[in-house]
């Protein structure tokens, strides 16, 4: 154990100073005040095994005849062998969980002006009363483009909200919010048709159109649905009035695709 600890369990036991009898790993060095008190060892004299032989007397050697002498060899110097480093071992790549997409969140009115179909962003995720800035642009943007500017509400005039709040076994990510936005304007161009979709704000611009969030102010053709113009969202364009120029000038160049039928 560390010498925190070991300190702690020797207080525990009321333990002032002491000393091991070996050297601890992870230890603090011994305190020299302490070893001054140690007794030296006393060397005791070795004991003969039973049995054993007592020693030879030394022998005072005579002389030695001389031999022909031989070349002092030389001495071999023993080699350890080093062991071998052993090899790095690489550490094993981190497997990455997969990371859920988050579950889109919008809410989405669907409304017809004229032959227009609008699926049109709510900024509070309510649908507009009539005072509301955002309404009030909406009809502004109406009247500029020669349309009625009092939409009509589609079906129950219920907005499409997203998740769903009973989906049973429907998934809740953004391919089934696709699905889902695009089959009811489908259903909606089945019932009552419509010359051309308008896609306000970027959750219409995603989920219907299948397009980016800053892809607006142009013309597109949406498969199954036909051509929509996708614009900023209202609030969007409240923040940013120098957005509304360029809308109306996309507006311009799609009015004959409803114009023509109202006047």
């Amino acid at each position: 154990m560390d010498e925190a600890r070991r300190r702690a369990y020797l207080g525990a036991m009321q333990v002032d100073s002491w000393l091991p009898r070996t050297v601890l790993p992870f230890a603090a060095p011994s305190r020299a005040e302490l070893l001054a008190f140690l007794p030296e060892p006393e060397l005791e004299a070795p004991v003969p095994a039973v049995g054993a032989k007592p020693a030879a007397p030394a022998v005072t050697p005579g002389p030695v005849p001389a031999t022909k002498p031989s070349m002092p060899r030389p001495a071999l110097k023993a080699v350890e062998a080093k062991p071998a480093a052993p090899a790095p071992v690489e550490p094993a790549p981190a497997v990455e969980a997969p990371v859920a997409a988050p579950v889109p969140r919008f809410a989405l009115q669907l409304l017809r002006a004229g032959s227009c179909l609008l699926v049109v962003e709510l900024p509070t995720g309510e649908p507009f009363q009539s005072r509301d800035p955002a309404y009030i642009l909406l009809k502004d943007i109406l009247r500029a483009a020669r349309l009625p500017d009092r939409p009509q509400l589609v079906g129950d005039g219920e907005p499409i909200r997203w998740p769903l709040v009973n989906p049973g076994s429907l998934d809740q990510g953004a391919a089934a919010a696709r699905d889902y936005v695009q089959g009811v304007i489908h259903a909606e161009r089945e019932h009552a048709g419509f010359s051309c979709l308008w896609l306000i704000g970027s959750p219409a611009l995603r989920f219907a159109g299948e397009l980016d969030a800053e892809q607006f102010n142009r013309e597109v053709q949406v498969e199954g649905l036909g051509t929509a113009v996708a614009m900023p969202g209202l609030e969007q364009l409240m923040e940013q009035p120098s957005l509304k120029p360029e809308l109306w000038r996309a507006l311009c160049r799609s009015m004959t695709r409803w114009v023509s039928e109202h006047e």
